[in-house]
This record gives C-alpha cells, sequence and structure tokens, in this order.
C-alpha cells in the first residue's frame, strides 16, 4: 500500500505570509483499491517565518504531521491505519447494503 501525504491549501496572512492553517490531503492505494482523508491543522507563529515563496510541499508536511505528533503521537499512524482498514474492507466487505428483492 502507499500512502501519499499532500497540501490541498493554506490560509496566510498577506502582511508577512504567515501560514496559520493547512489543508492537507492524505490517499492510500494497493494499486486497485484507495481510500482518502481530508484535514486541517492550525499553526502557531513561529519566530522566524519561512518566506511564503521558499515553502515547499515537504517542508508543510512535515509541518502538519509535526503538529498532528503533538497533539496526540499516534495521529499520523492512526490516520494510516484508517485509510489501510478501509482499503482492507474494500477488498474483502463485511458489511452491505440494499434489499433482497427486485
Amino acid at each position: 500500500m502507499t500512502t501519499t501525504w499532500t497540501i490541498a491549501q493554506l490560509d496566510r496572512e498577506l502582511a508577512d505570509g504567515y501560514v496559520y492553517k493547512v489543508h492537507y490531503r492524505v490517499n492510500a492505494t494497493d494499486g486497485t483499491y484507495s481510500a482518502g482523508a481530508y484535514g486541517t491543522v492550525g499553526l502557531d507563529k513561529p519566530d522566524t517565518l519561512v518566506a511564503y515563496k521558499d515553502l515547499t510541499s515537504e517542508t508543510v508536511i512535515g509541518w502538519v504531521k509535526a503538529k498532528l505528533i503533538a497533539e496526540d503521537s499516534e495521529a499520523v499512524t492512526k490516520i494510516e491505519a484508517t485509510l489501510a482498514a478501509s482499503i482492507a474492507e474494500q477488498k474483502t466487505p463485511t458489511v452491505g447494503s440494499g434489499i433482497p428483492w427486485s
């Protein structure tokens, strides 16, 4: 299974470029089945700002994961495990819906 973290959007202050909120996506796939999650994290203003134009996806993903881990040390693992469980359910369903007649 491949898990990919991406940044969907950054909310920032225009005066200094301080990114105060990050919207992120986490997608997992095994090549056939896929699952995804979307979330946001608020960021505290650091003493030293990275210029907005110098930000990279890798840097911001690092901030997101660090913030999630600071709130719950297992947060990143839990998100990825939830996506893996969703893919497992798609592969071998344990629940269904519908009606038995046409």
